[in-house]
């Protein structure tokens, strides 16, 4: 331990993206409430930082996607990983908490674990999805893993591990009545037409290979819905270069759709429908009570690898669909969702008009979706980074 009084420790954090910092951001500002002398380093980024946080190297370091990406960048990562975790064996913090990026963390954690010093990983890996026998493999990293979802704490209870649910951040960042009135204000949408929200992912990777026919998906749609108003939130300039560019080829000036800079949260909820990329957006979706269809497609190989080698161990991929399951809705898919060979354009327009068509489904899914927000808020006081602080506090409290 790091020999600092109970009331002043010695708080590391290590975060890879921008979720990670803007969960490291809120963790700091709950930490600090129980501890105002604490002081918080590591790796982190700008939200981070503007909390007081000392980030000894780059975030953007770590943030690296895909795997090709990770094998040509394996040996500076290496050697991050190593100097951080000297620095931090020879600062000896009071816990260290490393924020999701499990391929870079639960490793440094790991070292950290065996030296002694106590470990926090915050957001599980996906366990309830694949693999999980690496709940096993992370409770030897971590002394506690501080989970998002309610499902998760009893798999890793079937492995020994101490697991505890926090809730998600985001279940705080969203109202349980959503206000679609003034989203439309905001974008400038009228109240009275159909609307339809598409987004096709926000990493240029996605986009090159789900853009076209996520975009095709909503010209059918348009064809079929007179007066559609079509909203394309872009994540970012690279990502709305890319979007402008897929655009180009239509030529329907009437249902043309409108490209915004951000303001994704809006779109979903000025939106009838979101159709949509598998990933943390179909949780956003979920939380802004709008149904979706949910399409995703990954390499080939990589799909035919992950099948022959039994890695995946769910028949459903999108966030809404696996927590119904797990929150006692039944088995049935809430949302539609079409995956890899089957996420056409066709397929995923037929799905989209289905849903327009069918206002008693709608009205079902969205009962559906305030019932998950209320599973992912908890029981317990507070907000996700309340919840998290307390964990967390409980470990730098503990003697020895």
């Amino acid at each position: 331990m790091s020999g600092t009084l109970p009331e002043a420790p010695l708080i590391a954090l290590i975060a890879g993206e921008d979720s990670g910092d803007q969960l490291g951001a809120d963790l700091i500002g709950a930490l600090r409430e129980r501890y105002p002398r604490a002081r918080f380093v590591g790796i982190g980024g700008t939200r981070m930082h503007a909390q007081g946080f000392d980030s000894w190297y780059d975030i953007r370091e770590l943030s690296v996607m895909g795997f090709a990406e990770v094998v040509k960048h394996l040996p500076r990562l290496l050697k991050l990983r190593k100097a951080l975790v000297a620095r931090l064996l020879a600062a000896r913090p009071d816990v260290v908490v490393g924020i999701d990026a499990p391929d870079f963390n639960l490793g440094v954690e790991q070292r950290l674990k065996t030296a002694g010093l106590r470990t926090v990983h915050y957001v599980s890996p996906s366990v309830w999805a694949w693999r999980e026998k690496r709940a096993e493999k992370i409770g030897h990293s971590a002394d506690r893993v501080l989970c998002l979802f309610p499902m998760e704490p009893p798999i890793y209870g079937r492995h020994g591990v101490d697991a505890r649910f926090v809730g998600h951040p985001l279940a705080d960042r969203f109202a349980l009545v959503s206000d679609r009135t003034g989203a439309r204000e905001v974008l400038g949408l009228s109240q009275h037409v159909p609307v339809l929200a598409v987004l096709p992912g926000s990493r240029p990777s996605e986009l090159a290979r789900l853009g076209h026919v996520f975009l095709d998906a909503a010209r059918r749609v348009a064809q079929a819905v007179p007066g559609l108003r079509i909203v394309v939130p872009a994540a970012n300039v690279r990502v709305r270069e890319q979007l402008q560019s897929l655009l180009a080829t239509w030529h329907d000036r009437e249902s043309a759709p409108l490209l915004l800079d951000g303001h994704a949260h809006e779109a979903m909820l000025a939106a009838d429908i979101v159709l949509l990329a598998s990933g943390t957006a179909t949780l956003e979706a979920m939380l802004s009570k709008r149904p979706m269809v949910v399409g995703y497609r990954v390499s080939p190989i990589s799909y035919r690898i992950a099948r022959a080698l039994n890695m995946l161990k769910t028949d459903v991929y999108a966030l809404p669909n696996i927590l119904a399951r797990a929150c006692g809705l039944g088995q049935a898919l809430l949302v539609p969702e079409l995956m890899q060979d089957d996420c056409t354009a066709e397929k995923l327009a037929a799905a989209t008009l289905d849903l327009l068509q069918d206002s008693e489904r709608r009205g079902q899914i969205v009962a559906a979706f305030e019932f998950l927000h209320q599973q992912l808020r908890g029981e317990l006081d507070g907000q996700a980074a309340d919840r998290a602080a307390e964990a967390i506090a409980e470990l730098i409290d503990r003697p020895g």
